[in-house]
């Protein structure tokens, strides 16, 4: 569970990003976040993360309260969310097999619970015929479908898509959008950040639009416009 109330984010050069922002996501759900640029998503992205404190107000975040959480304990709560990004981030020189994998090396998991695992996520994501290849010897999609298999291999209870397609055709990004979805019914909670409202016009999911720092609408009906 997701719970932000009354958060306010100050950077240090005086700029407001976020300006008293509550919302709460609840286990299973599938969220978009969207707005346009500067609005705010990224500084919420960031919070989640503990990458950043609010400066004001409480964050509840998978049983951790981010504004007073102790060093020690971050690293066990970003182990509950996964995070998908544009760039992808894949290691050039690893095979998918190995970005996946190291994904869970990381926490100190064993060779036996990795044997396990990874193929059946890249089964999953539809990759279980390319665990040999290297990131460059993949499509666009392919490769995000390595990314969001990393972010699922240690089993968070929720994911974190920045922009997941924001480098691949609209095809592309249809297939990775179908993906998050089928990954979500299995009871992962999803949050989608995004400006590719065409995508967003498709699924009728809740989308909560933020803009200047703050909530500025939050609902069912799958449809979101800039103007």
């Amino acid at each position: 569970m997701i719970e932000l109330k009354d958060v306010e984010l100050t950077y240090e050069t005086g700029t407001k990003a976020l300006k008293g922002v509550t919302l709460t996501i609840e286990d299973g759900e599938f969220v978009f976040l969207v707005g346009p640029s500067g609005s705010g998503k990224t500084s919420i992205i960031k919070l989640m993360t503990s990458e950043l404190t609010p400066t004001a107000g409480t964050m509840f975040v998978n049983g951790f309260h981010l504004e007073s959480i102790r060093a020690r304990d971050i690293p066990y709560m970003r182990r509950t969310i996964g995070v998908i990004f544009r760039d992808f981030r894949l290691i050039a020189d690893k095979t998918v097999y190995e970005n996946v994998s190291f994904a869970m090396r990381v926490i100190g998991a064993s060779d036996a619970e990795i044997k396990k695992r990874v193929p059946y996520v890249l089964e999953l994501v539809g990759l279980e015929n390319k665990g040999r290849r290297l990131p460059n010897e993949l499509s666009g999609g392919e490769q995000q479908r390595v990314a969001i298999a990393r972010a699922l291999v240690n089993n968070p209870s929720m994911i974190i898509a920045d922009e997941p397609t924001g480098n691949l055709d609209p095809q592309r990004s249809l297939e990775i959008m179908m993906l998050l979805e089928q990954i979500n019914s299995l009871g992962t909670t999803v949050m989608v950040v995004t400006h590719a409202m065409e995508l967003v016009n498709r699924f009728t999911k809740r989308v909560i639009a933020i803009d200047d720092g703050l909530i500025v609408s939050d609902g069912m009906d799958g449809y979101y416009t800039n103007e």
